[in-house]
């Protein structure tokens, strides 16, 4: 990967800068305050020059250095960051990550072909039961809740583990958001449908969300749903650094389920899901993490931890039983609910 260098006068930017880069798993060449700069300038070697500085006119001298180098990318003008936990901070780190791609060309891991493959296993894990008191659900019936599971490098291998250990019948659709090559779907559809109750479907202009069924979202343009709740399409990618944007996926489903669209974070890179987890928690939703040991990556799960907008933590595994017993308690506070409203009379 590239190796970056921080030119910061401010110790929490650097810090901070420092913390958002590693994220991409890009090595930091160097770290330091314009003084440090000046002592270590010969020796150090890097793909790109991050510079901030509170005050540019107090460096006139290093800012004529770095600008009179023809050899040297530099990337200026991010903006101070906002402390890691403020709601703005996931904006910020996306900028800086839109920016660097933009240097560097695309910087995000994925899971490759023979990765993928090798999850293709002759035995799957033994489901779960689906509780007694749960209704199941008839394949390919309109959903009225749905759940976004987001991915991107060993989300392949998680979201597997995932919808493996899940009963069938669960009342409700899943929306698979995961950063992937395109060329890789077919495969990817495959293998995590082998085991599973919920084969992956591709998206189709025009239908609803169903339950049973595993909706497999576009790499390269933005899936959206319309007033009545069917699947429609932009032209346009996605917005942002990354294709699926999760972020927008949540965004745009949540526009139309409200209180009944959540979203599962599994492992992955940068920060996708941050932006968008305090607006769906603010509907009601709920917003689970998979636990950073368990993870390739724990980025991204870790960037939507930060927002303090998560639930539930755990497995893959732990979090399908998780998902069995809040469908089971939905279901028994509903049949609860129906009891409660019935007169004295009634039998």
């Amino acid at each position: 990967m590239p190796s970056v260098a921080i030119v910061s006068d401010n110790p929490l930017q650097r810090l901070r800068l420092q913390q958002a880069v590693a994220k991409l798993g890009l090595a930091v060449g160097f770290v330091g305050d314009p003084s440090r700069y000046w002592h270590n300038r010969d020796a150090v070697v890097a793909d790109l020059w991050v510079v901030e500085l509170d005050d540019e006119n107090a460096q006139p001298q290093l800012l004529d250095e770095l600008l009179d180098d023809d050899t040297r990318r530099l990337l200026f003008g991010l903006g101070m960051a906002p402390p890691t936990g403020h709601e703005d901070y996931p904006r910020w780190e996306r900028r800086l990550f839109g920016k660097l791609q933009e240097q560097l060309g695309r910087l995000e891991l994925l899971d490759n072909v023979s990765e993928l493959e090798a999850l293709d296993r002759p035995e799957g894990p033994d489901p779960l039961a689906l509780p007694g008191w749960v209704t199941p659900a008839s394949r390919g019936v309109p959903a009225d809740q749905v759940w976004i599971l987001g991915a991107s490098l060993g989300g392949p291998a998680a979201v597997k583990a995932f919808l493996d250990k899940l009963p069938g019948g669960l009342p409700l659709a899943f929306v698979y958001a995961q950063h992937i090559d395109q060329n890789f779907i077919p495969v990817l559809a495959r293998v995590l449908g082998r085991h599973a109750q919920y084969p992956l479907v591709e998206a189709v202009a025009g239908e609803p969300l169903r339950c049973g069924e595993v909706l497999m979202v576009p790499v390269e343009r933005e899936l959206y749903l319309d007033r009545e709740g069917l699947i429609r399409f932009r032209d346009d990618a996605w917005p942002g650094p990354y294709g699926p944007s999760i972020d927008q996926v949540m965004l745009n489903l949540a526009e139309c389920f409200q209180a009944d669209c959540h979203a599962i974070l599994f492992s992955g890179m940068g920060n996708d899901g941050a932006v968008a987890a305090p607006l769906l928690k603010a509907y009601g939703s709920r917003i689970w993490i998979q636990e950073a040991s368990s993870c390739a990556s724990s980025a991204m799960p870790d960037s939507v931890a930060s927002t303090g907008c998560t639930e539930f933590v755990g497995t893959p595994d732990e979090l399908a039983q998780q998902l069995v017993r809040c469908i089971e308690d939905s279901e028994l506070l509903e049949r609860k609910h129906l009891r409660d409203q019935l007169t004295p009379d009634q039998p």
